[in-house]
């Protein structure tokens, strides 16, 4: 072979390997995603809240003491019923029934200086009345002054009985302060319930009840007739809830029992404040909680307060909604993709409504036709656990591409996709039992 046929041999080959690596290459651009493909369907949804808290009877109350003292006599224990008015327990009354008896004796005190006052009041007012007479016979016997000066003493006398009777009501005042003191000695129940908390022993000291003193506490009763949810809903769910919402409420202390019941109470203040993050030199992205009350329906009475829980509360329901899965929505930079036309007249001019918004993205979901994912926008309504409710964009029985996760990110306009098999959906799932 000549130098010139071998050269010319070279280039052909060197052709011929470029042409096949440029198809290699072509095929592998024209290569098929495998994804999961899911028809847009009817289904009934419900959009959820979901958030956690703890359960606590409607109404509690938390009994303090009004006196100081030693506590003699603890008739109850925790987790007993008792009615209104039951003796809960005693404190020692020793000075407060020396109290009350200091209390009648000033009382006394004060009835024996009434009556002098009253006496002295009455001899003033005679002796003014004889002098009055004298004076109005003869002149000559009882000077004007003398007349003037019983006057005077009988209105001094009568103003000193006045004082004498006040200061009666002010020891019977008294003393009706020292009886209710020693009342107080004997705590009773405030209302129908249970005993949920004891924090005193018999023998120690009960101290004055404050309402920002903790220490002071003797006892809780509850209600449980009447038990609630207490959950922490995000900001951004609170205006999807409303009074007389229905919930459904997990207990981690009933794990296979479900409790209904409804919204009966939304804070309108936040648990706590942005002023107060500030205070306390959070920073101002710190998550902002608002109180729910959930009141279940009908609770069982082994339900106790403080238990944890989870409520699902129902927000939105539709019946009978066009839906996609959660998984397939997806939001693209407008202009890089085109809408794929629709065959229904109807759903093609939602999707153009919904492609001229002015907004830098777009949310909506590939369609597969013929082989190729195409970019449909589309609007959604209310979720669900695992759809969407699609108000435009799309028909029912459009075939969209509802997974992996990975390939819808990753997916262009009118790349070619295939339907994924069972073996390619399972592939990479660890055994059972595996570490």
């Amino acid at each position: 072979m000549t130098r010139k046929a071998k050269i010319a041999a070279g280039i052909g080959l060197v052709v011929v390997v470029g042409a096949g690596a440029g198809v290699g290459m072509s095929a592998r651009g024209r290569a098929a995603v495998p994804v999961r493909i899911e028809a847009a369907a009817k289904r009934d949804l419900v959009a959820y809240v979901t958030a956690s808290g703890w359960i606590r009877p409607h109404r509690k109350v938390d009994v303090q003491s009004d006196i100081m003292g030693r506590v003699i006599d603890l008739r109850v224990k925790e987790g007993d019923a008792v009615k209104r008015g039951d003796i809960l327990l005693r404190i020692d009354p020793t000075q407060y029934e020396a109290a009350v008896a200091r209390a009648r004796a000033a009382v006394s005190e004060a009835l024996a200086r009434a009556a002098q006052a009253r006496a002295n009041q009455i001899q003033a007012q005679r002796n003014y009345e004889r002098s009055r007479e004298i004076y109005a016979r003869d002149s000559m016997l009882v000077s004007k002054q003398a007349l003037e000066d019983a006057q005077t003493q009988a209105r001094v006398q009568a103003e000193l009985a006045a004082a004498a009777d006040y200061g009666v009501e002010q020891a019977r005042a008294a003393l009706r302060e020292a009886e209710d003191q020693l009342a107080k000695t004997v705590i009773r129940s405030p209302m129908d319930g249970v005993v949920t908390r004891l924090q005193v022993e018999e023998g120690e000291t009960a101290i004055v009840g404050t309402m920002n003193n903790p220490g002071s506490l003797l006892l809780t009763i509850s209600d449980l007739s009447n038990m609630e949810a207490v959950v922490r809903v995000d900001e951004t769910d609170v205006p999807q809830l409303h009074i007389g919402d229905t919930a459904s409420v997990s207990i981690d202390a009933f794990p296979h029992q479900k409790f209904r019941g409804r919204v009966t109470e939304i804070s309108h203040s936040a648990v706590r404040s942005q002023e107060q993050n500030s205070q306390l030199g959070q920073s101002a992205q710190q998550a902002v909680d608002f109180e729910v009350v959930v009141t279940l329906d009908s609770p069982p009475t082994t339900l106790r307060p403080d238990l944890s829980a989870t409520a699902d509360i129902v927000t939105a329901t539709r019946k009978d909604a066009l839906t996609i899965p959660i998984i397939a929505l997806t939001v693209r930079e407008r202009g890089n993709v085109k809408p794929l036309p629709q065959e229904d007249p109807a759903a093609k001019a939602a999707a153009d409504r919904v492609a001229s918004e002015r907004r830098d993205d777009q949310e909506g979901v590939f369609v597969v036709r013929q082989g190729k994912a195409h970019f449909v926008p589309v609007t959604v309504g209310i979720a669900g656990r695992e759809h969407f409710e699609v108000i435009s964009g799309l028909s029912v029985g459009d075939s969209v591409v509802a997974g992996p996760y990975e390939a819808i990110r990753s997916l262009e306009e009118g790349k070619p996709v295939k339907r994924m098999t069972l073996d390619a959906r399972t592939k990479g799932a660890k055994p059972k039992g595996a570490a």
